[in-house]
This record gives structure tokens, sequence and C-alpha cells, in this order.
């Protein structure tokens, strides 16, 4: 999982196309001996979701779709191995000079996914799990995706609970030992509203300003929270 996204880091350049980071993922994911997660759920026709600037996520690879200095580009991968369900998403700036605001909203919203991370244990709530990724994002002038949440996961892709990035402290399912959450902060720099393009899954920003997505799979233990997705 990590090392596909790594891999994936390394690529990611202005003139390179989103299909050019499929095929790049696709060939890594097969070469491991595990099997893409997404393509063919719910007829997701790829391995990756690639979702530009104003794109919050859901973006499929094109090759009409080309990397630009200051983009930015959120990758979200899929697999399964052994049965069982892994999910990471990394949002990565696209050549030098990135706009300050963007780089804000990279650091920020990779910043509330740790601090969700942290609330990650057992006696907590999903609620404090959301709580920390909404009280970073709004202190610093950004808004939450509202429509979009992080879940469980383990034999399947998508499990219960649900898991929001807003919430109230103590309140929700509570985290017990040996549950795991794709926790996936979905960050907006201007309102929170997205909406869904005629293609059935990219959800692009409803006020056209940009969003960062950024996600680990995060396991409940006595010892506190372990990412399994690093």
């Amino acid at each position: 999982m990590r090392q596909v996204l790594d891999e994936l880091k390394n690529l990611v350049a202005p003139g390179l196309s989103t299909m050019d980071l499929e095929k790049a993922a696709e060939k890594s994911i097969r070469e491991a001996g595990a099997k893409p997660a997404f393509k063919g759920y719910y007829d997701y026709p790829c391995v990756l979701c690639t979702s530009i600037n104003q794109e919050v996520v859901h973006g499929i690879p094109s090759r009409q779709r080309i990397l630009r200095t200051g983009d930015i580009v959120s990758i979200d991968c899929g697999v399964v191995l052994d049965g069982y369900y892994g999910d990471a998403a990394i949002t990565l700036p696209v050549g030098d000079g990135l706009k300050p605001e963007m780089a804000k909203l990279l650091e920020v919203t990779e910043q509330s996914l740790y601090r969700a991370i942290e609330a990650t244990r057992i006696g907590n709530t999903v609620g404090d799990v959301g709580h920390a990724v909404q009280e970073l994002v709004e202190a610093n002038g950004f808004s939450v995706v509202r429509e979009f949440v992080g879940h469980g996961i383990g034999t399947r892709l998508h499990e219960d609970p649900q898991v929001p990035n807003f919430g109230t402290p103590g309140h929700g399912p509570k985290l017990r030992e040996g549950m795991v959450l794709a926790i996936e902060p979905m960050v907006n720099a201007g309102g929170p509203g997205v909406r869904v393009l005629e293609d059935k899954w990219t959800a692009v920003t409803e006020d056209g300003r940009p969003s960062a997505h950024f996600e680990h799979c995060v396991a409940v233990t006595r010892e506190g929270p372990l990412i399994l997705t690093e």
C-alpha cells in the first residue's frame, strides 16, 4: 500500500497524465502480489482515484488530465492482500511554485489526519475522532466535507462504523480493541459544499476552490493507535 503511493509520489511531475499514474500503480500492485480494491467496485473503472485541484475525491484517471505546475493532486489507492483491504490517500503538489494557500491546505489536512489518529484510542468515540479533524481544520479557516466520510475496514473495503470528519466529543460508536478505521480528512479551502459531475464519480467543490485529502488505516490497540498504511 505505502510502497505504491511512495512510487507515485516520486513520479508526479508537470506534463504527466493521471492515466500514467494509474498504469504505474496497477503494475506495482500486481507485482506485489496484491489486487486492486477499487477497480470494479460498483463498476469503478480504475485502480486509483486521482483528483486535481477543486476535485475532492473519486476523480477518474484519464490520458486527457495532464498535471500542471502549481496543481495539487490527491491520489487514493486501495488494495486487497490475503483477504484484507488497505486504503490510503495523499495529496501532492505538482512541480514548484505552489500558492501559499494551497500549501497551507495540504499541511493542515495532513495535520488533521494525525490529530484524528491520536484520538483513535480504546474508549474514545467516533465523535472524538471527527472532532479532532474539524477543530483543527476550522481553526485554520478551512472546512470539512460532510457528504463523504471515513469508514471501518477489514475483510471488506467499507465496514461500520462510518467515520465523519466532524463530530461532538463523546458521541457516536465507542472504539474497541481490534477495530480498524480508514480515517480520511477531506478538506476544502472554501465552503464545505460539493457536487458530483456527470461521470457519476468525480466530486468537486461547489465554489471551485481547491480541496485536499489524506488517509490512513488505523488499528485500535491497547498500546494506542497503530497506523497500518505507513
